[in-house]
C-alpha cells in the first residue's frame, strides 16, 4: 500500500530543508543522507492512522541503504559498539504494509541510541505521535540526531554518535500546530514534557530549516504550544 499522490504533494509542501544536498526519497518517508555522519540529518514523513494500525509486523532486516549515493553506514560499524541501531522513523510507524516495514530497516533510518534511551524515553515518545494520530488523524513527523553536537563515532565508517535527538510534529487542520521535544541521548524517566521545546530553538541547534516552504512558519516555530496538543498521550 503505498501513499496516494495527494500525500506526496503535501510532503513537499511541508518538508524541511537539506543541508547536505542528498535527499533520498523511500516510499514511506524521506531522510536528507549526511555523508559525513553516516546517517540522516533528518527523516520525514506523515503518520496517519493506518500506518500505526496495521498488521505487519516487525521484521529485524538491518541492511544497507542502496539509495544513498555516497554509501550508507552498514551493521558493521555498529557491532559491538554498544549502541542501539536506532530507528529515526520508528518499525510501528509502518505497519500498514510489508514493503514499508522493510524499508524503516535500511541503515539509512538508523542513527547510535544508548540502549536506555532508545528502548525507554525514545520509545515513549514514538507512543505519544502514534496516539496523537488517533484524535488528529494525519501529522507530520521530522525527527534525527543533533549532529552538531558530537557524543562519540563508532565503526570504520566514523558514525556520529549524537549526544541528542529533537522530534517535530506538524499539523494541519483551520489552524496549523506544531511540537518539537529536544532529548539527550541517554537514559531517562523523566515525564515528556520536560524535553519540550521551540522548533527556533532546534533550528538553532541544528542548522535546518524546517517548514521552510510554509509562509506562515514565523507563527508556529517561535512558541511552546503544548496546551494545545495535550490532555492526549502521555506527559
Amino acid at each position: 500500500m503505498s501513499l496516494p499522490l495527494m500525500a506526496h504533494a503535501q510532503l513537499e509542501v511541508f518538508r524541511p530543508c537539506s543541508t547536505t544536498g542528498q535527499v533520498v526519497k523511500h516510499e514511506d518517508y524521506w531522510l536528507s543522507y549526511s555523508e559525513h555522519d553516516e546517517q540522516a540529518e533528518w527523516v520525514y514523513y506523515v503518520l496517519t492512522p493506518a500506518r500505526v494500525k496495521g498488521t505487519v509486523k516487525r521484521k529485524n532486516n538491518f541492511r544497507a541503504d542502496d539509495l544513498v549515493t555516497t554509501g550508507s553506514a552498514t551493521l558493521a560499524d555498529y557491532a559491538g559498539s554498544g549502541y542501539d541501531r536506532g530507528h529515526l522513523c520508528a518499525a510501528a510507524d509502518n505497519t500498514h504494509s510489508s514493503e514499508a516495514m522493510a524499508a524503516s530497516f535500511l541503515m539509512g533510518n538508523m542513527s547510535p541510541q544508548v540502549p536506555g534511551f532508545n528502548r525507554g524515553v525514545w520509545k515513549r515518545l514514538e507512543n505519544l505521535f502514534r496516539q496523537w494520530t488517533t484524535t488528529r488523524d494525519s501529522i507530520y513527523v521530522v525527527t534525527g540526531g543533533v549532529l552538531t553536537a558530537v557524543k562519540d563515532t563508532i565503526g570504520v565508517n566514523g558514525v556520529t554518535v549524537p549526544a541528542g535527538y529533537y522530534k517535530i510534529a506538524l499539523h494541519v487542520a483551520t489552524d496549523t500546530m506544531a511540537i518539537a521535544f529536544l532529548l539527550p541521548n541517554a537514559s531517562s524517566k523523566a515525564p515528556l514534557t520536560d524535553f519540550l521545546v521551540s522548533i527556533d530553538s532546534v533550528e538553532a541547534l541544528t542548522g535546518i530549516d524546517f517548514f521552510y516552504l510554509l509562509p506562515n512558519q514565523e507563527t508556529f516555530e517561535a512558541g511552546i504550544n503544548a496546551a494545545a496538543w495535550w490532555p492526549v498521550g502521555d506527559k
